[in-house]
C-alpha cells in the first residue's frame, strides 16, 4: 500500500536514521569528496586565492560517483565558467562604474540565465552560473580601479578552476570506473532479492528492497554507456549487461509478488534454491564479470498455485537468460527520448512558468542585493547567493529545499562556530585547517551523497561550515600564517543565508505560486499508460524495460504527492483531491505485479481495471471504445482450454482482491467522493 503523503514528506526519526545508514560505496564516495575539499583548501590557502569556502563548496556540485562522469563534468564546468567569466568582463567594460547600469545588467543576465535553467538542458548548472555573473558584477563594482577589477575577475576564475583541477586529478587516481559501479549495483539488487526470499525478512530489508525496486535507472544506464566510452566494456558486454539489468528488474518484480501474497508464495526449498543462485550471480557481478550459462534444477512445480507457477517460470527464465541479449533490438522508450533531444524543452516557449520562475528568482536576488547595499552590510551578501541556490520550479520543491537548507545551515553553523571557538585559536598552520576541513566536509558529504530527501541538509551543512572556518587563511612560500577566527564574519554570513531563505519563501508563496498538482496528474497519466503497455506486451524483454520505467515513475509520483506537505494552504489542492490521488497511487501499486505477468492475455480486462482508476480521478487520457462507462471492470468469461485460462483468471482475481483491500483501507470521505472525481 502506498505511503500517505504526510509520512513521505516528514520522515520519522527512525526513517532519518535509516537514511543515514551506510550502503555500499557511500563511505568511499564521502571520503573522496572530503579529500578533494581538503586538497582544494590546501591549494587556495597556499596561494592566497579569495573565497576558499566557495572553492571547497563547488566540489559538491561537480564530483560524481564514477571517475568518467566526474572528469567530463569538471571539463564542462571549466568551459562554462571560462565563458561566464568572459561574459562578466565584457559586461563590466561599460557597466562597472555606473551603479544603475550595473544593476540593470545583473537583472537582465540573471533573468536570461534563469530562463535557460528552467527551460533547457542548462538546468543542472544554470542557477550557479547566474549567481556567478551577478556576484561577479557586484564585486567588480566595489573595486576602485580597472586593473584591480581585472585581477579580481582572474582570481574569481582561479577560484572556480582550482576545485575543477583537483576533482579531475583525484578521480583519475582513485575514482572507481563506471563499469565497476554498474556491476556492484546489479549485485546489490540481486542480494536484496535473495534476502527477501529467506524466512528472516526485516523491516530494513523491505525498505531496501522497495528502494531498489523503484530506483531510477538513468544513472545506472549512464554508467553502462560510459563504460563503453572509457573502454572498460566492449559493445558485446554492454548488450549483455543491459539485458542483465532488465532481467534483474523482472526478478525483483516476481520476488515482490511472491513475498507479499500467500497465494503466490513459493515453497521454502524452491525459495532457498533461487536465493542461493542469486547470491552466486551477485558474486560474479561484483567480481567484474557477468553470469552466463545458468541452469536451474527443475523442481516439482505441480504443487504450486497458478500464480506461484507463473512467478517461478518467470524467475527461472530471467535467471537462465540473465545476460543473453535479445536477437532483435528493443526500441522501447526511444520515441520518448527523441522528444527531448534538443537543447530547449518542448514547452520552452508555450509554458509561462519558465518566464515566471526567472522573474521571481531574479526579483528575490535583486531585493537581497539592494538590501545589503543600502544597509552597507557586505557581510550578509550570502543572502544574494542563497536566492539562486534555493529556488526551484514549483513552490513545494522550493520550500522543501529551503527547509532542508535551513536545517543544514543551523547544523553547519553550530559545528563551524564550535570550531571557531575551541579549535581555530589553537591552530598554527594550514595543515591543521586542512584536517578540520576534511572532517567537516566528510560529515556534510555523508548526508549529501545519500537520499535526495535529506541531501540538501548535507550540502548546506558543509557550506555553512566552510563559511565559518575559511576566512581568508593563507600561506606564502616562506611563511605560514594562522587561520582567521572572526565570529562576526561567521555571524553575518549565516544571517545572510537565513535572510535569503525568508525572501525566497515570501516570493515563491505570494507571486505566481506553482503547485505540483499539474505535475502529479501528468505523471499519473504516464504511469497508467505505461502499465497498460506492459499488460498488453507478450515479449518479456519489453515488459521488463517498461516495468523499470513504470516503477521509477511510481516513486517519483509518490515523492511529488509527499511534497504537497510543504505547500501553503492557499496553494495546496483540496483534501479530496489529495486523498483521491493517494488512493489511485495505492491501487496502481496493488496492480503492478499482476499486470506485469498478464503477458498480453486478457487485454480488455486489464485495460478496464487500469482505466477505471484513471477515470475516477479524471486522468484517463486514452479513449478505448471497448471499455464501458462505469467504474467496475467487466467480468471475464474464460473460454477455450481451462488449463490455459486458469493462470489468467487467478491473476484477475488477485487484482480484484488487492484492489478491494486498498479501497477498504483508504476510503474517501463520502461527502467528497463525487467532488474528487470531477475536480482536477
Amino acid at each position: 500500500m502506498a505511503t500517505p503523503a504526510s509520512d513521505i514528506a516528514a520522515p520519522r526519526p527512525a526513517e532519518i536514521v535509516a537514511l543515514l545508514a551506510p550502503f555500499p560505496g557511500r563511505s568511499a564516495l564521502t571520503t573522496r569528496m572530503a579529500l578533494i575539499c581538503a586538497l582544494t583548501v590546501l591549494i587556495t590557502s597556499t596561494y592566497g586565492t579569495p573565497e576558499a569556502a566557495i572553492s571547497a563548496y563547488i566540489v559538491f556540485f561537480i564530483n560524481r560517483s564514477d571517475r568518467v562522469s566526474s572528469v567530463i563534468g569538471s571539463v564542462g564546468a571549466m568551459v562554462l565558467v571560462t565563458v561566464v567569466v568572459g561574459l562578466v568582463l565584457l559586461v563590466a567594460m561599460f557597466s562597472v562604474n555606473v551603479p544603475a547600469v550595473r544593476l540593470a545588467c545583473m537583472a537582465v543576465l540573471s533573468f536570461a540565465m534563469l530562463f535557460l535553467t528552467s527551460a533547457s538542458k542548462l538546468r543542472p548548472v544554470g542557477a550557479i552560473l547566474s549567481m556567478i555573473v551577478g556576484f561577479g558584477l557586484d564585486e567588480l563594482g566595489l573595486l576602485p580601479a580597472g586593473e584591480a577589477a581585472t585581477r579580481a575577475v582572474l582570481y574569481a576564475l582561479l577560484m572556480a578552476l582550482i576545485p575543477v583541477g583537483v576533482v579531475i586529478a583525484v578521480n583519475l587516481v582513485i575514482g572507481p570506473s563506471p563499469r565497476k559501479l554498474f556491476g556492484k549495483e546489479l549485485a546489490k539488487r540481486l542480494r536484496i532479492a535473495a534476502r527477501m526470499l529467506s524466512d528472516r525478512i526485516t523491516d530494513e530489508d523491505r525498505i531496501a528492497f522497495d528502494t531498489a525496486l523503484r530506483a531510477n535507472n538513468h544513472g545506472v544506464q549512464t554508467w553502462l554507456k560510459l563504460s563503453k566510452f572509457e573502454g572498460t566494456a566492449t559493445a558485446e558486454d554492454v548488450n549483455a549487461l543491459r539485458h542483465a539489468m532488465a532481467s534483474t528488474t523482472g526478478i525483483m518484480v516476481a520476488v515482490d509478488l511472491a513475498v507479499q501474497e500467500p497465494d503466490a508464495c513459493l515453497p521454502a526449498a524452491m525459495s532457498a534454491l533461487l536465493a542461493s543462485t542469486l547470491e552466486q550471480m551477485a558474486a560474479i557481478l561484483e567480481a567484474g564479470g557477468y553470469p552466463v550459462d545458468i541452469t536451474l534444477d527443475a523442481p516439482d512445480v505441480s504443487m504450486l498455485t497458478p500464480v506461484g507457477a507463473i512467478i517461478f517460470d518467470d524467475i527461472r527464465s530471467a535467471i537462465e537468460n540473465f545476460s543473453i541479449p535479445e536477437t532483435k533490438p528493443d526500441h522501447t522508450g526511444k520515441g520518448e527520448l527523441s522528444k527531448h533531444s534538443g537543447f530547449f524543452d518542448d514547452d520552452a516557449v508555450s509554458n509561462p512558468d519558465h518566464v515566471r520562475f526567472a522573474f521571481k528568482t531574479t526579483m528575490a536576488a535583486m531585493f537581497c542585493y539592494l538590501l545589503y547595499q543600502q544597509l552597507d552590510w557586505q557581510g550578509i551578501h550570502t543572502c544574494f547567493i542563497t536566492c539562486y541556490l534555493v529556488s526551484l520550479g514549483s513552490t513545494a520543491e522550493t520550500l522543501e529545499k529551503l527547509t532542508l537548507r535551513i536545517v543544514g545551515c543551523l547544523v553547519g553553523a553550530l559545528l563551524g562556530t564550535a570550531a571557531l571557538i575551541f579549535l581555530l585559536p589553537l591552530f598554527t598552520s594550514v595543515g591543521e585547517l586542512v584536517f578540520l576541513v576534511f572532517a567537516g566536509a566528510w560529515l556534510g558529504a555523508w548526508v549529501a551523497v545519500g537520499s535526495p530527501r535529506i541531501a540538501y541538509v548535507g550540502m548546506q551543512t558543509a557550506f555553512a561550515f566552510f563559511l565559518c572556518v575559511l576566512q581568508g587563511a593563507g600561506v606564502s612560500a616562506l611563511q605560514v600564517a594562522g587561520p582567521g577566527f572572526d565570529l562576526t564574519i561567521a555571524r553575518d554570513r549565516l544571517i545572510g543565508i537565513l535572510i535569503g531563505n525568508v525572501v525566497i519563501y515570501f516570493v515563491f508563496t505570494r507571486v505566481w505560486p506553482v503547485s505540483v498538482k499539474k505535475q502529479v496528474d501528468t505523471l499519473l497519466a504516464a504511469v497508467v499508460d505505461t502499465w497498460i503497455r506492459i499488460a498488453r506486451s507478450a515479449d518479456p524483454n519489453t515488459r521488463r524495460s517498461l516495468a523499470a520505467s513504470a516503477l521509477s515513475q511510481y516513486a517519483e509520483l509518490r515523492e511529488d504527492l509527499g511534497l504537497m506537505h510543504y505547500e501553503p494552504s492557499a496553494v495546496r489542492p483540496r483534501p479530496a483531491w489529495i486523498a483521491s490521488r493517494q488512493r489511485a497511487l495505492a491501487e496502481l501499486e496493488a496492480m503492478e505485479a499482476p499486470l506485469y505477468f498478464a503477458e498480453g492475455r486478457a487485454i480488455a480486462e486489464t485495460d478496464a481495471r487500469v482505466h477505471a482508476i484513471a477515470r475516477n480521478i479524471g486522468a484517463d487520457q486514452t479513449e478505448l471504445p471497448s471499455i464501458p462507462d462505469k467504474a467496475d471492470p467487466p467480468v471475464r468469461q474464460p473460454g477455450g482450454d481451462p488449463s490455459a485460462a486458469a493462470p489468467v483468471d487467478a491473476l484477475l482475481r488477485l487484482i480484484d482482491a488487492r484492489l478491494t483491500r486498498v479501497r477498504a483501507a483508504t476510503p474517501l470521505p463520502p461527502s467528497e467522493e463525487t467532488e474528487s472525481n470531477v475536480h482536477s
